[in-house]
């Protein structure tokens, strides 16, 4: 099993999307640098359009946690309702 990770600038803009990782991925680690934040998990990361919905209270389009990402690996799969990263097809 190898770990998938993302990483966001640290800013207002990219802590709800933090949270909602964190809280869909118990299995996710956030390792807080200077000015970065990066979440490493085994296998699969999931970012959910509805749960930083939830926590930001307006609708949320995915395509604007781009603004603050930094870097990422692992295989994308990308739709309107979530963002998942794994090692899998």
């Amino acid at each position: 099993m190898s770990n998938v990770f993302i990483a966001f600038q640290s800013n207002e803009d990219s802590r709800p999307i933090i949270e909602a990782i964190l809280a869909d991925n118990p299995h996710a680690v956030a390792v807080h640098s200077p000015g970065l934040i990066k979440i490493d998990a085994p296998d699969r990361l999931c970012i959910k359009r509805e749960t930083i919905e939830e926590i930001i209270g307006r609708r949320y389009n995915l395509q604007e946690l781009h603004v603050s990402l930094v870097t990422l690996s692992g295989y994308i799969d990308e739709d309107d309702d979530q963002f998942t990263l794994s090692w899998k097809h």
